[in-house]
């Protein structure tokens, strides 16, 4: 391993880019060498508070020498930019979603792994503080969830829809938490202000586990809410788990906490006792997340360069980007509307 400061680029400096461009700038073993941006007043201002050369072409980056880049240009040139980047070589952290289309997802996953290029993908939702408590709580096997990502419409990353731009974070926090993807999707979209959908609702069945014991997970985007709600749910035969990423709090209930409580209730029920009057909350014994306070962009960064470090497999490589944009366009297809971009 070199010890010597990595040298990064970005691609794309928009309201993602230009924080990536950031993180690079200010990390002690990096070396932000060059932003590429259409926008020439962009991709100046940003050199002019971080450093780098301003660049308009993705040649021009690679000329100057680059270990790894971030792409966070629109989804739809995606695929391009991270293929003359792989050809040459460079570590690759593409924005999600990895691409617009299975099709393109896999171009880009066969090119990483044809020449041998680290690649990973910017699900950022896995390195959330509240995520990462989440994941602290050992293994378990969920056996349903409920996530919801909503928001007002800020008319960003309206080059895809809200399958897409938001639900696809959740599509692959569910590869992670289950491991696989789903046997069955039922879904209903509606597009409202643009060509693509704004509102999703998908329900996914997995597969049934070694225990025969199936997973169900329901699944809500919206871009036309009236709030930002990003919520979790997880529900397992001996542990659920309600957690809320705004405002970095959550719950955790575990059956073997709450077994004695749980017996007595029972029994009294089999008996007949009227246990009207009775207040669940304070039959339960539960603990609350804890949540560290950090920058997931950050963490993610890290974490990349580590793997273009070592060698190592990225925690989110091209496979795993490629199953959330399967999912994401099986459920476009069953809600009847366009996949891809």
């Amino acid at each position: 391993m070199s010890t010597s400061p990595m040298r990064c680029g970005v691609i794309g400096v928009g309201r993602m880019g230009r924080h990536h461009a950031r993180i690079y700038a200010q990390m002690p073993d990096t070396e932000l060498v060059g932003v590429v941006d259409a926008d020439e007043t962009r991709r100046n201002d940003i050199t002019e508070e971080w450093g780098g050369q301003p660049l308009e072409t993705v040649a021009q980056l690679i000329d100057l020498g680059v270990d790894a880049v971030t792409i966070a240009t629109p989804t739809i040139h995606h695929r391009a930019a991270a293929e003359e980047l792989i050809e040459a070589g460079v570590a690759c952290l593409i924005e999600k979603p990895l691409a617009g289309t299975a099709a393109d997802a896999t171009a880009i996953a066969e090119a990483a792994a044809r020449h041998d290029v680290p690649l990973q993908v910017g699900h950022v939702v896995r390195y959330d503080p509240v995520m990462q408590a989440i994941r602290a709580l050992g293994d378990f096997r969920p056996r349903h969830l409920e996530l919801h990502r909503i928001s007002p419409m800020t008319f960003r990353s309206v080059d895809v829809g809200v399958v897409l731009d938001m639900m696809i974070h959740d599509l692959d926090l569910l590869t992670m938490l289950i491991g696989a993807e789903p046997e069955d999707i039922q879904a209903s979209a509606v597009a409202v202000l643009s060509d693509a959908e704004d509102v999703c609702n998908a329900r996914l069945t997995y597969s049934p586990d070694s225990k025969g014991d199936r997973c169900v997970a329901n699944v809500t985007a919206s871009r036309l809410a009236l709030k930002t709600e990003r919520k979790l749910r997880i529900i397992c035969e001996d542990l659920y788990v309600s957690a809320d990423f705004v405002s970095r709090t959550g719950t955790v209930v575990r059956q073997s906490a709450n077994a004695s409580q749980l017996e007595d209730i029972r029994s009294r029920l089999r008996n007949g006792e009227d246990l009207s009057d009775v207040n669940y909350l304070d039959l339960v014994s539960f603990d609350e997340l804890v949540v560290e306070d950090s920058e997931p962009l950050r963490l993610q960064a890290e974490d990349f360069l580590d793997a273009v470090r070592t060698g190592r497999r990225p925690e989110i490589d091209a496979e795993a980007g490629s199953a959330a944009v399967r999912t994401a366009e099986r459920i476009l297809e069953e809600a009847g509307i366009g996949a891809g971009v």
